[in-house]
């Protein structure tokens, strides 16, 4: 059992009563408006919600859509809890433990398929193994990214407080310094992103140990779309999201027929100029094989394995009701 270290949810109890955000189907454009809040920054990740709003695929569908981009400081969570957007892209570890503190949130939709999540130690470091971990630094990402890790070191029997025996937990930042600084023997990356960035710095493949949480069987539900749960009672609300699903996976399939305009769309919409078209383009092919273009159903089998991981390791204490429900993806793949 662990300690909750996340801070995702301060004060989304009493968010959760927030109105949600304003619709006005009358305005000017026609468009109903919906606000999206993704994860994390705007990069290939999110390509096939911009492909699709630069394409015009949610306009085709009576939308118009305002993208959030995330951050390190931004839990869409709190986002979605706070009336700041109508959707969100989230992790389901994230997501069920906000809904146990009490932000009702409900899964509409698992574009993702796979986790990109890996850890990377170097070769010619302390640990080669998982029977090495013990009396080492594994640098781990927060803000409720880290419930796979804990999920993953009580499955294999590891404590996670430290000393010869435990690991020691480094919050790692969003990048790979703590490997090349040597501030931890392992660090927490992404198949799409900070894997990249850790060939850039001089490491090659063959000089690291990789931990593959999904051949590892240890894989939790990354992105999928949540929305709140009062809000799919409403049913013109539930018919905007058959439609905002329906052309994202549009967005999606474009992105996988045409990954050099896709990534160059991302970029586009890139304001922070950090980015490059190079590094988009590569994640956009690390992303391609995680998603599933086609169906954008919730496999409750992946759902059910990342609730009991969730459950074992007392992230959550409770069995989930109404944590999913299928009608959305139903309907988009029914073709209603």
């Amino acid at each position: 059992m662990i300690k909750l270290t996340t801070v995702l949810m301060a004060g989304a109890i009493a968010l959760a009563a927030s109105p949600a955000l304003a619709h006005d189907p009358a305005d000017d454009t026609g468009l109903e408006d919906l606000t999206l809040q993704l994860k994390w920054v705007t990069q290939a990740q999110f390509a096939g919600y911009y492909v699709a709003k630069d394409m015009g695929f949610y306009e085709d569908e009576g939308l118009n859509i305002t993208i959030k981009s995330g951050g390190p400081d931004i839990a869409p969570e709190q986002v979605i809890a706070g009336g700041g957007a109508d959707v969100i892209v989230a992790w389901m570890g994230g997501a069920l433990a906000a809904r146990e503190k009490g932000v009702p949130l409900v899964n509409i939709a698992q574009p993702f398929k796979s986790s990109g999540l890996l850890m990377i130690c170097p070769k010619d470091g302390p640990v080669q193994s998982e029977a090495d971990f013990a009396g080492n630094t594994l640098g781990v990402w927060f803000f409720g990214n880290e419930y796979p890790f804990y999920a993953w070191m009580n499955k294999i029997g590891v404590s996670t407080e430290g000393g010869p025996d435990g690991v020691t937990v480094l919050k790692q930042s969003f990048d790979v310094q703590p490997l090349i600084q040597k501030q931890a023997d392992c660090i927490s990356v992404m198949t799409y992103n900070e894997l990249g960035q850790a060939l850039d710095a001089g490491f090659a493949l063959d000089d690291l140990v990789i931990f593959n949480y999904t051949d590892m069987g240890n894989d939790l539900l990354e992105d999928g779309l949540y929305v709140m749960e009062d809000r799919l009672a409403d049913e013109d609300f539930a018919d905007e999201m058959v439609r905002f699903v329906r052309a994202s996976m549009q967005g999606w399939k474009w992105a996988e027929e045409n990954p050099d305009a896709a990534a160059q769309i991302v970029l586009n919409n890139d304001e922070s100029g950090a980015q490059t078209i190079e590094h988009q383009r590569r994640m956009l092919g690390e992303i391609s094989k995680l998603i599933d273009a086609d169906n954008p159903a919730l496999d409750i089998a992946a759902y059910e394995r990342t609730e009991k991981a969730l459950l074992d390791q007392s992230i959550i204490q409770t069995k989930p009701v109404g944590a999913y429900t299928t009608a959305i993806t139903d309907r988009v793949l029914g073709g209603n």
